[in-house]
């Protein structure tokens, strides 16, 4: 029996969707997948087995950007809303600026899931930063996650290399290193993979570590065959006409038409270049380049930039003007229109990108009529190759372009029976009713619902009634400086009728009770030990075991041990350190890349953990679900006590994740070199004092008492 009453949840981060008139094109954030987000939630929305459908992306309040996306909820479908959730800076950053604010991301979207008071069936994630966020909260709430990547970061290297860029500038300019880590990462907890097509898993998710087949799902996308359609011209064809009209000299020509992102991998100087280089192209036909929305090309970022003074000087090196246009502004309303402008004229559509994982517009303009000249690269072969509407070519030669584009536009025979395949055939291989039907069938396959770790519904037992949480690590942090302890202890005591406090340490329970009772501290209300996998309550330690149940899945330590061995910088801890759901290692050669190796190698053998490397000197290896973060999040949810109002402080590596997202952090000054990454994180204080020193330095600066005081 299909599940009924779905609530879907997707992640898309960048900010720049909205439910009408997309900027398709604008800059590099806004192409195809904006378009591929909206329209598959469209189409969700319609299904009688759904309740409610939610795009969560980032709130932007930017003069240089519409107010529309500065609104906090937009309706698009009956059961379909676009909410928008403010994290990192109020204005427009692109994408690659957006990774040091992604845990806070998931920490809002987290909220927001708590005041509705539901839990979504699961989540869809939209390229590698949604899907760092979808994995966390996946990890969270123990939901299902699907994940599709649009577009991969080592397949973007390694076109960028080919190009001969230096990889220093690449890092720079693409954060590639950390879009890959993500990808790596969104991988190991994905439950499916969606891709476009076959060639899409076969050349590109294959060459990841943490690919596995047997979660890959091809489903290509949809086309809305009611706006990409053949039919005569609307009034706004005419007025497209009359505007294309303004750059050509015999605007009756067929038209050539590109339509894409200004993006360096779109690779339309190449285009340029062979349509100068044509004579007979030059004659017969129009080269129309629909490449997004400009204001002033000097503000855009610098690839677009050079696509267009490439373009420029391409035009004035073959003395095109009169045989091209380059329109300045266009509406997503526009896109249908130009396709049908094509193909009234006897035109082509052309698509020369470099690489194209999929090619959205190939389908579009074939459903409208006008036959394609397209990169043999990606996902054309295999659209090509169902609806034969077209001609695949090696564009990394510009070339090879001009023949094919002459050989459709002077085959009057060929050109037609290219015009019919792709008005009869799109609509019967690509319709976003069949992606649906599809993905609803395999997600029957998990487990729906799974057991949920937390419950959004009020707990009979609050934990104390606090209305805040104060959580410490124990060593170097709580700890080391007796004097600087008994006035934090002092200073608490005057709150201890409003809020809980809990310790998150990597010591065993054992010896986080021992090592309090020696310094004087009195018992907390919670204890988070072993690096996060055990959770427990009170004086007597009473166990939380829906942690230990949603922390269990896939853990088997013997196999870890196994693995680990194999690594000769570590070595095993003694037993008396080792946990349920923990496994320590001493790492005896300490260099810079040891958790890089480590995660390398699990995901070698396709372990699903996580690895935490904490004073240049300690590895522990913990379930995928697990640590003091996680933990944390779990309080949070169990006990309905808002991130906001949580006080988290640390010291080293093992800290990291319970220290940046929407909690408040403090590291303090005595802190190990591995947490020095988090100075750029807005909820992250760096105390100048040492140990308990600075957690209470942390307090007075939060003011973290002031509104129950």
């Amino acid at each position: 029996m299909a599940a009924q009453n779905l609530y879907i949840l997707h992640i898309q981060a960048h900010g720049l969707l909205r439910g009408q008139n997309l900027e398709l094109g604008r800059d590099a954030d806004t192409g195809g997948q904006t378009k591929y987000v909206l329209e598959l939630a469209q189409a969700q929305a319609k299904s009688p087995q759904v309740q409610q459908v939610d795009i969560i992306t980032r709130q932007i309040t930017d003069p240089r950007v519409s107010v529309d996306y500065s609104q906090a909820i937009e309706t698009f479908a009956p059961k379909g809303r676009i909410v928008r959730l403010p994290f990192g800076p109020k204005r427009y950053l692109r994408k690659e600026l957006l990774w040091p604010h992604l845990y806070t991301f998931a920490d809002a979207i987290l909220q927001y899931l708590a005041q509705q008071k539901r839990t979504p069936t699961w989540i869809q994630a939209h390229y590698a930063d949604a899907g760092q966020v979808g994995s966390l909260l996946s990890r969270w709430l123990n939901v299902p996650l699907i994940f599709t990547g649009h577009s991969l970061g080592r397949i973007k290297l390694k076109k960028l290399l080919e190009q001969d860029w230096p990889l220093e500038e690449i890092e720079a300019q693409f954060n590639i290193q950390q879009r890959i880590d993500a990808e790596e990462m969104t991988l190991t907890h994905a439950d499916w993979i969606v891709a476009s097509t076959q060639q899409e898993v076969d050349e590109q998710y294959r060459v990841y570590d943490r690919y596995n087949p047997e979660r890959m799902l091809v489903i290509p996308p949809g086309v809305d065959t009611d706006r990409f359609c053949f039919q005569p011209l609307g009034d706004r064809g005419t007025v497209l006409q009359q505007e294309l009209a303004r750059f050509l000299r015999d605007p009756n020509k067929p038209q050539i038409l590109c339509l894409c992102r200004p993006a360096p991998r779109k690779n339309v100087p190449a285009l340029v270049r062979a349509f100068g280089e044509h004579p007979w192209l030059r004659e017969k036909a129009n080269l129309v380049l629909v490449l997004g929305s400009r204001q002033d090309i000097n503000q855009m970022d610098r690839g677009s930039r050079q696509v267009f003074q490439e373009i420029f000087a391409l035009v004035d090196r073959y003395d095109l003007y009169g045989s091209v246009a380059y329109p300045k502004q266009h509406q997503a309303d526009d896109v249908p229109e130009f396709y049908r402008l094509a193909s009234h004229s006897g035109g082509v559509f052309v698509n020369p990108a470099l690489t194209e994982p999929f090619g959205l517009t190939i389908l579009e303009a074939g459903s409208c009529g006008v036959p394609v000249v397209a990169t043999h690269d990606g996902g054309p072969q295999e659209i090509l190759k169902n609806c034969d509407f077209g001609t695949l070519v090696d564009v990394s030669r510009p070339a090879n372009i001009a023949p094919a584009l002459a050989t459709l536009l002077s085959d009057r025979d060929l050109w037609q029976r290219y015009h019919q395949n792709g008005i009869e055939k799109v609509p019967q291989y690509y319709a976003w009713d069949q992606h649906v039907n599809t993905l609803f069938e395999r997600m029957e396959t998990v487990a729906l619902p799974r057991h949920r770790a937390v419950s959004f519904v009020r707990s009979r037992k609050r934990l104390i009634d606090a209305k805040r949480l104060v959580i410490s690590d124990i060593d170097n942090t709580l700890l080391g400086d007796r004097q600087g302890l008994e006035e934090l202890m002092t200073y608490l005591d005057q709150y201890r009728d409003h809020f809980a406090f809990g310790i998150a340490t990597g010591r065993r329970l054992e010896s986080a009770q021992e090592i309090l009772k020696e310094w004087g501290v009195p018992s907390p209300n919670f204890w988070v030990t072993s690096v996060g996998s055990e959770i427990h309550y009170g004086t007597d330690a009473e166990p939380d075991i829906s942690w230990e149940n949603h922390i269990n899945r896939n853990w088997n330590p013997q196999r870890i041990r196994a693995v680990m061995a194999q690594l000769p910088f570590l070595e095993l801890q003694p037993e008396e350190d080792q946990t349920p759901f923990k496994v320590s290692f001493f790492v005896r050669d300490r260099h810079d890349t040891v958790l890089r190796e480590v995660r390398q190698h699990l995901r070698q053998h396709r372990l699903r953990l996580k690895s935490i490397y904490s004073h240049q000197e300690f590895l522990d290896i913990l379930p995928l679900a697990a640590s003091k973060g996680d933990a944390i999040r779990h309080l949070s949810l169990r006990w309905r006590i808002p991130l906001d109002n949580i006080l988290v402080a640390g010291d080293s590596g093992n800290d990291e994740e319970m220290l940046k997202g929407h909690n408040l952090g403090v590291v303090v000054g005595n802190y190990s070199p591995e947490l020095e990454s988090l100075r750029n994180y807005e909820r992250v204080y760096f105390a100048q004092g040492h140990y308990a020193n600075g957690i209470l330095e942390a307090l007075k600066h939060y003011h973290f008492f002031e509104a129950i005081a």
